[in-house]
């Protein structure tokens, strides 16, 4: 397998958001509130049109198939400075070799050349493998959600401070 970390562009709507409800229904929170009934989900190249957002796919090269994406959106709400890590899902074929990190540091990385300070995020306590992840790239917990993402049902929130921070 032969993979390929590019922008999302408008024919991998349909793709990603099967791949993301897909995770979502694998770790059982495919539920109201989260990106699952979302909406946007279906239209991620639109919503990602949107200045200061950045998204990317994960695609193999010798199928052409989805297997997953993260990215970062300046989420409604959010305090100056912040933006959000969003939608970071990767096909369970793909898990455990340091492709989460990767986009997830180029997440990073692209919140950085825009000049902001800090990323926050939202999940879940079953998405186990990824919160781990998290905290060894230095998302430390908060009591609370910050922005108006909508997704009421997430019930994990995390920062990570850029500032001085690789």
């Amino acid at each position: 397998m032969t993979l390929t970390i590019r922008e999302i562009e408008q024919k991998d709507n349909p793709n990603i958001a099967r791949v993301i409800r897909h995770i979502l229904k694998e770790h059982g929170v495919d539920k109201p509130g989260t990106v699952f009934t979302d909406p946007t989900t279906d239209t991620l190249f639109e919503v990602f049109e949107h200045s200061n957002a950045y998204y990317e796919i994960v695609e193999d090269e010798n199928s052409n198939e989805i297997l997953g994406g993260c990215g970062i959106f300046p989420t409604d709400g959010l305090p100056d400075g912040c933006i959000e890590l969003v939608k970071l899902y990767l096909h369970a074929s793909t898990r455990g070799k340091g492709l989460g990190r990767t986009l997830m540091e180029r997440s990073i990385e692209k919140a950085r050349e825009m000049g902001f300070s800090t990323v926050y995020l939202e999940t879940f306590p079953e998405l186990g493998s990824a919160v781990e992840l998290y905290r060894k790239l230095g998302f430390v917990d908060l009591n609370e959600p910050l922005g108006n993402s909508g997704h009421f049902a997430c019930n994990m929130w995390m920062l990570k401070d850029l500032k001085g921070s690789k």
